[in-house]
């Protein structure tokens, strides 16, 4: 039950990055090095996500 929170969590946070990084390259002049710093947060969750998929 716990992994089960931590997967929605981790899938909520994932969203909110997927949000942010929109918005990021909306902007006339996108902070390359935020987005860079926003995408690597949002492979992390991914992989991690993949990892307790794999486990259950």
């Amino acid at each position: 039950m716990a992994t089960t929170a931590h997967a929605n969590s981790l899938k909520s946070k994932h969203a909110d990055l997927d949000a942010k990084i929109a918005d990021e390259e909306r902007r006339p002049h996108p902070d390359e090095a935020a987005l860079h710093e926003l995408k690597k947060q949002k492979l992390r969750i991914k992989d991690e996500l993949a990892s307790l998929e794999r486990v259950h």
